[in-house]
């Protein structure tokens, strides 16, 4: 959207009140103002234009700095206006005055500052962007977690091995249990029931000779 020049508007009235009311002065004061050092202050129309048009200007600049805000028209049209207030200050003799050549002025730095600002934004837009590592300060990189030292683990404890039974007594041979039998006199003999089969018995005069 295309914005309106607002010096146009100071401009747009002295031209008003110079071609529709030519009885008007710009000199003629229109208020009068008693200030506390008792001097009387007096305002004229030229000093009103003069108030309107710096009031205008600095919204015109803040109206610029914002992104966007702008465009290539909206400087044309404030070139436009310069030229012409300049075009009339120079050629007619109504507006060959200390007023109307200020006004003029004011038109000018609204141009300037208008491709000030669109140069300054697109000088911060093309420029690289800062890197992250850059921009911000680096974050304390955290300490390296210590490992616990490994704790020595006890040496598995061997059972103890079931004690030997105790060794076993030889058995003695049959033979030598008989011979022990046999040379023991206190050992039972045995007994025969046959008288004559007695060990060491004689025998019987009865008994047939074989």
């Amino acid at each position: 959207m295309v914005g309106f020049p607002l010096l146009l508007v100071p401009l747009a009235v002295y031209n008003i009140i110079a071609f529709l009311m030519p009885g008007v002065s710009f000199t003629d004061p229109l208020i009068r103002l008693t200030l506390l050092s008792g001097e009387v202050w007096q305002i004229t129309l030229s000093d009103m234009l003069l108030a309107a048009g710096v009031l205008l200007l600095l919204l015109e600049v803040i109206k610029g700095a914002r992104p966007g805000a702008k465009y290539l028209t909206d400087h044309l049209l404030s070139l436009i206006v310069f030229g012409a207030a300049a075009a009339e200050f120079v050629l007619w003799p109504k507006f060959g005055n200390s007023t109307y050549c200020l006004l003029a002025l004011l038109a000018l730095v609204d141009f300037i500052s208008g491709i000030a600002l669109r140069t300054r934004r697109r000088a911060v837009v093309a420029a690289p962007a800062p890197s992250v590592g850059k921009s911000q300060p680096e974050a304390p990189q955290p300490a390296p977690a210590v490992a616990p030292a490994p704790r020595p683990e006890p040496a598995p404890v061997a059972a103890p091995a079931p004690a030997a039974p105790p060794p076993a007594a030889p058995v003695p041979p049959a033979t030598s249990v008989a011979e022990s039998v046999l040379l023991d006199p206190s050992a039972p003999k045995p007994t025969v029931a046959s008288p004559d089969l007695q060990p060491g018995g004689q025998p019987s005069p009865d008994t047939p000779q074989r």
